[in-house]
């Protein structure tokens, strides 16, 4: 058997596949929230040197990642192993090294990767504009802005792909995420002070 036939099978087994798109979009969607929100401190302070956002974006990028990465290893883990027992127990043998006890242990660090990866990769995209603005300015002369509405065009399209994977309207889960970006940003714009 192929390592992909391997990995389809462990999978299949583990029912997977939900669980990696559910962490994919939740911890995506808080890596796009994330950077919206200091984007909108800077933008509202219009005080922060452009190399300083950088740093301070991929701080958090980075962050995200690791949170995501360490907290989905060790909860799926746990959930792994309990699930693992459980059927041990039911077929009173041990399948440790049977096709169950390896999708065990793999799918956690599978899921970790895609949980830390979501939110670092999508936090990246969202200040690629602030990495031309500061390399590039003549290119991209407002970089906060332009990142800003990158960050709300990756939250609708969140939206989207949760309504096309949901069977609803995808428009309208879309809008829906839209909604809280917006909200957000009105959070942001209103505590800020002048």
């Amino acid at each position: 058997m192929s390592i992909a036939d391997q990995l389809l099978l462990f999978i299949r087994i583990t029912r997977s596949q939900r669980i990696a798109r559910r962490y994919f979009v939740v911890n995506g969607f808080d890596g796009a929230l994330t950077m919206l929100g200091l984007l909108m401190g800077f933008y509202v302070s219009d005080q922060v040197a452009l190399s300083v956002a950088i740093s301070v974006c991929l701080g958090a990028a980075v962050a995200l990642g690791m949170s995501g990465l360490t907290s989905a290893y060790i909860s799926e883990t746990a959930e792994r192993a309990h699930e693992l027992k459980v059927l041990e127990e039911a077929m009173i043998t041990d399948l440790g090294e049977s096709a169950h006890g390896k999708a065990a242990r793999l799918m956690p660090f599978l899921i970790a990767i895609i949980n830390g990866l979501a939110p670092f990769l999508i936090a990246l995209i969202i200040i690629l504009p602030l990495a031309l603005g500061h390399w590039y300015p003549e290119l991209i002369p407002k970089p906060v802005e332009y990142a800003t509405v990158l960050a709300f065009i990756i939250i609708f399209l969140l939206g989207v792909f949760l309504g096309r994977i949901s069977g609803h309207f995808w428009l309208w889960l879309g809008l829906k995420t839209l909604f809280i970006a917006f909200i957000t940003t009105l959070l942001i714009y209103a505590i800020s002070p002048s």
